[in-house]
């Protein structure tokens, strides 16, 4: 081997350590920074997923939707909160500022609210579910 492909040899290897080192590096560096956001979330999560709040919004959703003819679908999803009446969904996603209540239509961003979980379920319920309106009759 000569002395060149020998040096180049040499200079390959140290890069691709590099690399290896680079990359466990940034792969610690996101896990430590995912490992964070979930540490402040977790507190409003938990009272998302158990609290009173929780409990009158779905209850009240599932009151309205049954007046209005459309049955409402509840899902959760990790640290969400999705209801789907017809077109309309409705996601509460526990962030590291406190809840925040996302109203789509047709799966596209039409506004975007805090959330006090204090607060009444029962009129997020009603704001949402106004929105949606009465099934159309068939003989319309």
């Amino acid at each position: 081997m000569s002395f060149l492909d020998n040096l180049e040899s040499s200079i390959k290897s140290m890069e691709s350590q590099e690399e290896r080192v680079n990359s466990r590096d940034r792969d610690h560096v996101r896990r430590e920074a995912e490992r964070a956001r979930v540490k402040a979330i977790t507190p409003f999560a938990e009272e998302l997923r158990k609290g009173r709040f929780t409990q009158d919004l779905m209850e009240e959703a599932t009151r309205i939707g049954h007046g209005l003819r459309t049955k409402v679908y509840i899902t959760w999803i990790d640290s969400t909160l999705r209801l789907e009446a017809r077109e309309h969904r409705l996601e509460l996603k526990a962030t590291p500022e406190g809840v925040v209540a996302d109203h789509l239509l047709n799966r596209e961003p039409v506004s975007q609210e805090k959330v006090d979980l204090k607060g009444s379920g029962k009129k997020l319920a009603e704001k949402w579910l106004g929105k949606v309106g009465p099934r159309p009759s068939l003989a319309d």
